[in-house]
């Protein structure tokens, strides 16, 4: 693969002439392109300040360097604005971290795509959606942001399909694939917080399915939501049934947040409920799966028990998402990854302390 960081002069800043030169050289993801002049990388790298050559990652599998200059360039080429910088910064030191194993995620068959979630105060003031529709379409932020991750990956990561990306079917999320916590109506506060990530914003990085929809219009009631849920989420055609240490997030939606929390029940409650819940007949489990990464304990079931699909509580999370209407989702996890979350550090200018 070409290394982005190259000097390319285009005759024409039209979009799509950029995307044909791109797409000769096995960049771009088809669609058109922002040319990143050097004034809009500039304007780009103000949003949040600090070295443009500080590396910030060396992304898997080609190890590519990101600094904060190429992910200013690949922000531009999304057609992000500098308010999203910060939380593109993040995003790729979240994506860098050991306990994600991008090298495995972007090597798999599965169609897994990194989901980023932006948490707190970065949320609002850069115009993320949290609300109604807020897996998309129709928002810049969300959009661009998770289109700015996906050319990086592209770019830097090298998961061009084949030769860096193995999955069988791709899949849209692997366009972009990022909504916002809707911190207002989370009546459990923000989820950052509650894995030990303070501070006035953060981001989470998932890499799992595209969202799982189930829905509840006429119950007030925990258990009868939830139950929804454990049905989505006891399922052979996930991966979380053979690797039992994956993790699933749940989206839910304010009006059935507002109603477990009405009843009392916490995110740990409802996780404990929907490990007890989603279970599936073990002899079904181990005839579907030779190879499995279970808890050896979960290897002494009988055929005949119900086998919880994933070890603990813990790998079950809770994050409220979306707006008026009674449908919440699931998001599997690809399996052998756990999710990231990373505080978007406060803009930086030149010499300033960071």
């Amino acid at each position: 693969m070409t290394d982005l960081s190259e000097m390319l002069e285009v005759a024409s800043d039209d979009p799509e002439t950029l995307r044909d030169c791109f797409a000769v050289r096995g960049w771009g993801d088809g669609l058109p392109l922002v040319p990143p002049t050097p004034e809009r990388v500039d304007a780009m790298l103000a949003g949040c300040g600090g070295d443009p050559e500080e590396v910030v990652a060396a992304l898997p599998p080609r190890s590519g360097i990101a600094t904060r200059r190429i992910i200013a360039i690949n922000a531009v080429l999304a057609g992000c604005r500098p308010e999203h910088m910060s939380v593109l910064v993040a995003a790729v030191r979240a994506l860098a971290r050991p306990e994600v194993n991008l090298r495995g995620v972007n090597a798999t068959t599965h169609p897994v795509a990194p989901l980023l979630v932006v948490h707190g105060e970065v949320a609002r003031t850069a115009g993320y959606n949290s609300g109604l529709g807020a897996f998309g379409p129709g928002n810049l932020a969300n959009a661009s942001t998770g289109r700015a991750l996906r050319l990086i990956l592209l770019h830097v990561a090298g998961a061009v399909p084949g030769a860096g990306d193995a999955s069988t079917q791709g899949g849209p999320a692997k366009y972009a694939y990022c909504v916002a916590e809707n911190l207002a109506e989370s009546p459990w506060g923000g989820y950052a917080a509650s894995v030990g990530v303070d501070g006035p914003s953060a981001v989470t990085v998932h890499c799992g399915e595209a969202p799982h929809n189930f829905h509840d219009m006429e119950s007030d009631q925990p258990a009868a939501i939830l139950d929804k849920a454990a049905s989505v989420m006891a399922s052979l055609g996930s991966n979380n049934a053979p690797v039992s240490g994956a993790e699933f997030f749940v989206m839910l939606c304010p009006e059935h947040a507002a109603a477990c929390a009405a009843a009392g029940w916490t995110r740990g409650n409802m996780a404990s409920y929907l490990h007890e819940r989603a279970r599936m007949r073990t002899g079904d489990l181990r005839e579907a799966f030779a190879l499995r990464a279970w808890a050896p304990w979960q290897e002494t079931f009988g055929d005949d028990a119900g086998m919880p699909i994933t070890e603990h509580p813990d790998n079950i999370r809770i994050v409220v998402v979306g707006g008026p209407g009674k449908h919440s989702s699931v998001i599997p996890s690809w399996g052998m990854t756990r999710s990231a979350t990373v505080p978007v550090e406060p803009e930086r200018r030149e010499g300033t302390e960071p």
